[in-house]
């Protein structure tokens, strides 16, 4: 038997899915439909397809919103589209950071907002308590992470196999195609592997026939049961985009899997990493080296795509000393237990801008959003001067 983790990220930035209803309704329809035909595909193989989803926080706010609600109803209805991700026999919901920050970039102090919040917000949507497997945005992982993810409850976590390096001896397909244990002090936590070449191919497109014949090849040396993990966009490029049933991911690559599962054609099979773990384990142990998983014209190692231009480290170097800055008044404020509503709603409100000035898309770009870092890092000074003028001056 060869077990297939499927794993599907989704993320649009806040007000991003607002924006192209009202300017390309057509592009903002054709995502909330990539996610909406999860649960409607999966429907007649419950028990047998399975997938696990990523979404960031800021898509779960705008799904949630009642306003943008009412805005898409009779083409997507949102409130029931969470209600079906709530389906445990066919979809897992991963754990994620809110604002979708590349986590090893941003300040230490600001990581475990950014995966509180995220918490909140899915327990409260998805009607669970617990979430063991976290999805760190772009892939972005260093092992300085593991006592965070562990001090969440986070079990395992998905990283990029071109990081991943053995401690304990092992095969490549050992390495590629078993869950390992990486330890960052007395903290561990289970690294899944994502297999970089299969998942390329998910992400563009393919017919089951060449993901088998692949599949068996890279196993072939297998003395175990392998698990295979892809992981992609699950609402980016025409292949998940595409409405035609003829023309997607769903209609042309699942239908075929599904088919060839159900009638024992094929040995790969559908699994919940939970479930390969209870009855696999894992193998060995690892080291992950500090990258993300590889975009269009990058390899992930370094997080250059976030970092290559100065314009990109002019910001991030701006992120840190404003955030010192926040993560003080806020301090402060507690040492001097004050309850002042007006002057806790300015700190919350610092707060989220320079958590949101963090998300991932405004370096992803070049430096064509950039400027949104900056527009929300300037909010943030000039709450924090009303905040310090409040403080002097008190009602």
């Amino acid at each position: 038997m060869i077990h297939h983790a499927l794993a599907l990220h989704f993320h649009q930035p806040a007000g991003n899915l607002e924006f192209l209803w009202e300017h390309e309704p057509w592009e903002a329809e054709k995502i909330l439909f990539a996610l909406d035909r999860i649960p409607r595909t999966l429907w007649p193989y419950q028990g047998l397809g399975k997938v696990h989803i990523s979404l960031s926080g800021t898509l779960l706010e705008t799904l949630s919103n009642p306003f943008f609600q009412q805005l898409v109803y009779g083409k997507v209805d949102c409130g029931t589209l969470l209600w079906y991700l709530q389906n445990e026999e066919i979809i897992r919901v991963l754990g994620s950071a809110y604002y979708h920050p590349v986590l090893p970039l941003i300040p230490v102090a600001d990581r475990e907002p950014q995966v509180e919040r995220w918490l909140g917000i899915g327990k409260h949507l998805l009607n669970r308590e617990k979430f063991p497997g976290f999805w760190p945005p772009e892939m972005g992982f260093t092992m300085e992470l593991i006592p965070l993810l562990k001090r969440f409850g986070y079990r395992y976590v998905f990283v990029d196999s071109e990081h991943v390096e053995a401690l304990t001896p092992m095969s490549w397909e050992e390495l590629h195609y078993r869950p390992h244990i990486a330890r960052n002090g007395n903290d561990s936590i289970v690294v899944i592997v994502r297999d970089r070449d299969l998942s390329n191919a998910q992400e563009s497109g393919m017919e089951y026939a060449w993901f088998s014949r692949e599949v068996h090849d890279r196993t072939r040396w297998c003395h175990f049961e392998p698990l295979v993990t892809t992981c992609s966009d699950g609402d980016n490029g025409g292949w998940f985009r595409d409405t035609s049933p003829h023309n997607n991911f769903w209609g042309v690559f699942y239908q075929e899997f599904m088919a060839q599962a159900q009638s024992g054609t094929d040995d790969i099979r559908p699994v919940f990493v939970e479930d390969y773990l209870a009855r696999h384990g894992t193998y060995g142990e690892v080291y992950v080296r500090p990258g993300a998983w590889n975009t269009g014209w990058h390899h992930g190692r370094d997080f250059q795509q976030w970092t290559g231009s100065q314009a990109q480290k002019d910001a991030l170097s701006r992120v840190h000393a404003i955030s010192k800055i926040v993560h003080e008044a806020h301090w402060q404020n507690l040492e001097q237990q004050n309850t002042d509503s007006t002057l806790e709603d300015l700190l919350e409100s610092t707060m989220w801008h320079l958590l949101r000035s963090e998300t991932s898309c405004n370096f992803y770009w070049g430096e064509d959003w950039v400027h949104r870092c900056h527009e929300d890092l300037n909010d943030c000074v000039s709450t924090l001067e009303a905040i310090h003028e409040l403080i002097a001056n008190p009602r």
